[in-house]
């Protein structure tokens, strides 16, 4: 109830010296504890996007929780048009839709054994149409199904595919589509960025391709393209590499995200509980900030470490607001002069602890 982004040439100890100690809000936990302490190290680059690894002082223990990926490879987590699922009854007496497929509402059943994380930008195809997740949240062990609220990166496709829905497990939506979701809450927003982003990649592909793109109004579609994925493998891999490189020299440190820049400009940053838990997200994300570099006019912008600094560091809102599902999750939007944050806080017995972390420059 709403209450209102190469090189590392030298090994990590040179960019050991570029250590930037970031305190963000030095709250507590639910659990009582220090919130982590953060630091930036030197900048990794390829062409006009550069990231920048974010280490902490401390991390959580994540493995028992499932991500939206393994749930749908596993069968554990069925993902269906609201209406699909029927007459199943929620919690406290509430029954599922059963007025028919809508555009912005899915149905999700967990029915691990494992908490489940899912971070807005998760795309999942098939249905009457894809859908990207709208907002990070948990949903818990043994779920009965519940809304879950989505929108619509596929607007010219109201027919079923299949009846279930897979994960598009290759590559989350880049920042702006993560960001008319979760900030904007706009559909028409969104399908603007999908459009955007698919004229751009569209315009800068071979002519056989391109005539391949215009066949789909598919985000998901536009970006399985062969020729479209080696461009982005192009930018993604190397800086990939690198990462995971930093993250196996620095594992005792804490490798736990990343700032990422385009075009010399800060725009977004994740970071999770712990090491383990972004290097199962790293594969998509890494592509997913690729994919932005691609779609955006290219400059000689070179940032720097003082200036991911500054964009980690501040968490000053002008506004706060939080949904909380007792005993499982609380979500935290914060909105400042110049950006807008979000904390999911996992409230399930043995955590209390920020699952994850993701800051979105305006």
């Amino acid at each position: 109830m709403m209450t209102r982004k190469p090189c590392l040439t030298l090994g990590v100890m040179a960019a050991l010296a570029f250590l930037v100690v970031l305190s963000m809000k030095p709250d507590l936990s639910e659990a009582g504890q220090m919130a982590p302490a953060y630091k930036v190290l030197a900048p990794i680059s390829r062409g006009n996007l550069t990231i920048f690894p974010v280490v902490a002082d401390t991390t959580h223990d994540t493995r028992n929780f499932l991500t939206l990926d393994e749930g749908v490879r596993s069968g554990d987590v069925v993902v269906s048009e609201a209406g699909a699922i029927r007459p199943l009854v929620r919690r406290h007496g509430d029954y599922l839709p059963r007025d028919g497929a809508e555009v912005n509402r899915l149905v999700l059943v967990n029915n691990s054994d494992r908490p489940l994380i899912l971070l807005a930008g998760e795309i999942v195809t098939g249905g009457k149409q894809d859908r990207v997740v709208g907002k990070d949240r948990i949903v818990p062990p043994k779920s009965d199904p519940i809304d879950l609220a989505v929108f619509c990166v596929e607007p010219e496709r109201w027919v079923a595919t299949k009846s279930s829905f897979g994960s598009f497990h290759s590559q989350m939506a880049q920042p702006s589509v993560r960001r008319s979701a979760m900030a904007d809450k706009n559909q028409s927003k969104v399908w603007a960025e999908v459009n955007s982003a698919s004229q751009t990649l569209g315009m800068a592909a071979s002519p056989p391709a391109a005539r391949e793109m215009s066949r789909t109004s598919s985000y998901a579609g536009v970006m399985a393209n062969e020729e479209v994925k080696r461009r982005v493998d192009d930018v993604a891999v190397p800086l990939e590499q690198s990462y995971l490189g930093v993250m196996r020299e620095l594992r005792d440190r804490h490798a736990v995200g990343v700032v990422v820049a385009v075009n010399g400009r800060m725009i977004w940053a994740d970071i999770f509980a712990s090491t383990p838990l972004l290097e199962r997200y790293w594969p998509k994300l890494i592509r997913s900030y690729a994919a932005e570099a691609l779609t955006q006019s290219k400059n000689s912008g070179q940032p720097d470490t003082k200036e991911a600094q500054a964009f980690l560091q501040d968490f000053g809102a002008r506004h706060e607001a939080a949904e909380t599902e007792p005993g499982v999750y609380r979500r935290t939007e914060l909105t400042g002069e110049d950006f807008t944050a979000f904390t999911l806080t996992a409230l399930l017995p043995g955590t209390g602890f920020d699952i994850h972390v993701a800051k979105m420059a305006d």
